[in-house]
């Protein structure tokens, strides 16, 4: 019979175990640095994954339009403009207006935009003395014309100066001061008779012609007119020889600066009175801002600023 040494075995089990332990704590811990270190590594490579990704959901997604960039809205077939030979122009912090207003262009400007090329058809029609639906009043200068209806929006096309060519070469600066009613087509002029002459012959009847926006070299400055019958109750606010076209008219009020509404006789009013007399803002196509003081309510009376919009 063999007989079994229970102690010695349990002696050297004992003995293994006390060398097991040490060894099994020092793995542990060799393995909780590495997961330490690795940890720490990932988390930076973690976050920098994070940032890259929205970087380039931002620059792959389905962009926000900045509204500088906007060019015209859809126009019917007989307006609608000519590609620019060098493509739609890229905003730069160059290009932007300086302005006081943090709008742009895109959300100022109505169906006629800068950097557009129209096409339509030239009329004719006699100006007389130069006054028109716009209400500038006479004018010794002839060289004028009426925007369609339809892009005479309201009055919007109101001053706005425009180079027009025909197919001949032959060109005309105009200011817009009337508006052309329907049947007038999207995208046509109806020039006065001394203007369309300078392109052709009268006899011709209907021109083709393309046409843009133009921001002149020399305009003068600004006036400011009440509209006959203007009170402190009521009144109709103008601006005159701008030399951009004009986006909006503000009057200062208890509250701050109140927007008036344009009429498609081109005054802006003020239909219970708060702010008639008061300091005026004007905002062109661009943004820029000026704001006018020392303007009398006085109906019917054109007064200077001494101030103009800058050129474009």
């Amino acid at each position: 019979m063999r007989t079994t040494n229970h102690g010695a075995a349990q002696a050297r089990r004992k003995h293994r175990r006390a060398i097991g332990i040490p060894l099994a704590l020092l793995a542990v811990g060799v393995v909780a640095c590495l997961a330490t270190v690795l940890l720490a590594g990932g988390s930076t490579d973690a976050w920098r994954t994070t940032d890259g990704s929205v970087t380039a959901a931002s620059a792959s997604g389905s962009p926000t339009a900045a509204p500088d960039a906007t060019i015209a809205s859809p126009q019917p077939p007989d307006a609608s403009p000519l590609p620019s030979p060098r493509g739609t122009p890229t905003p730069s912090a160059k290009s932007r207006p300086r302005t006081e207003s943090a709008e742009s262009t895109g959300s100022l400007t109505g169906r006629i935009r800068p950097g557009i090329r129209y096409r339509g058809v030239a009329t004719a029609y006699e100006a007389g003395d130069g006054n028109g639906a716009c209400l500038y009043g006479p004018s010794d200068d002839l060289m004028v014309a009426a925007m369609n209806h339809t892009d005479y929006e309201s009055a919007k096309a109101c001053g706005a100066y425009v180079l027009v060519r025909a197919a001949n070469g032959a060109s005309i600066k105009v200011r817009i001061v009337n508006d052309c009613p329907l049947p007038c087509k999207p995208g046509q002029i109806d020039l006065s008779q001394q203007a369309f002459a300078k392109l052709a012959d009268l006899k011709v009847g209907r021109l083709p012609i393309t046409w843009k926006l133009l921001s002149p070299a020399a305009s003068g400055t600004i006036s400011i007119r009440y509209k006959d019958g203007s009170s402190q109750w009521w009144c109709g606010v103008q601006a005159i020889g701008h030399r951009n076209p004009l986006a909006r008219l503000e009057v200062r009020t208890g509250n701050g600066w109140r927007k008036l509404q344009r009429t498609g006789y081109n005054y802006f009013l003020a239909t219970d009175g708060r702010g008639c007399g008061r300091a005026i803002r004007i905002t062109d196509i661009y943004g820029e801002r000026l704001t006018i003081r020392g303007i009398a309510l006085k109906p019917d009376v054109a007064q200077p600023t001494g101030v103009q919009f800058a050129r474009h």
